[in-house]
């Protein structure tokens, strides 16, 4: 059974914004402005989206 993944992607840079949503970010693997990733869609990871959602764009 394959898992459901979700694409998230960096749009809006997080310098100048909170501490905590910077390491938000980096945990995500989201490195620079447009960069991809790809994450098995679970709770944890729509929680961290949930916090950044101002900062980034899923798919």
């Amino acid at each position: 059974m394959s898992e459901k993944k979700i694409r998230i992607k960096l749009v809006k840079s997080p310098s100048g914004s909170k501490p905590s949503h910077r390491k938000t970010v980096k945990a995500l693997g989201l490195r620079r402005l447009n960069h991809t990733v790809e994450h098995v869609d679970t709770p944890q990871i729509r929680g961290m989206i949930f916090h950044v959602k101002h900062l980034v764009s899923v798919e």
